[in-house]
């Protein structure tokens, strides 16, 4: 799994002109499912972000997790994150999971983020949506469970 994580003061998701989904200040989480993913990389994926100290205390310092900091999280599925741009200039998609898996692993990830998370808000799978965000710092790290220990 890959995720591009933002920290946020605040951010949504809009359909078709409806925001369904808006969160203050926490992180959006873009997150990409592989085609040999399963719940093990969630699990690990979530690990890792949860525990992440990628929030500023009064000192300035990057030294608060995420519940430190009472933070709320957007999940945006986003295949894209499975580009590859090797060759030509279309990007190909064939590292990225079947729509099926994706869709069952995003749901999942979902699900664990909602177990630590008070407020937790999503976008809908393979909809077309529309992200506005407000990048705190601005904080933006990239997560792939293939380099995660």
């Amino acid at each position: 799994m890959r995720a591009v994580v933002q920290r946020v003061t605040r951010a949504s998701v809009t359909i078709d002109g409806e925001v369904t989904g808006r969160i203050g200040a926490g992180y959006v989480v873009l997150l990409g499912v592989g085609q040999h993913d399963t719940r093990v990389q969630a699990d690990t994926l979530w690990g890792k972000l949860r525990g992440l100290r990628i929030n500023e205390d009064d000192a300035g310092k990057t030294n608060l997790s995420l519940a430190d900091v009472d933070g709320e999280v957007l999940v945006v599925s986003q295949f894209t994150l499975y580009a590859n741009c090797r060759r030509g200039r279309r990007p190909s998609f064939t590292d990225a999971a079947d729509p099926a898996l994706a869709n069952e692993l995003y749901e999942y990830f979902v699900g664990l983020v909602r177990a630590d998370v008070e407020r937790v808000a999503t976008g809908t799978f393979a909809a077309n949506m529309q992200v506005e965000l407000v990048n705190d710092g601005p904080f933006t790290i990239v997560l792939d469970t293939d380099q995660l220990a």
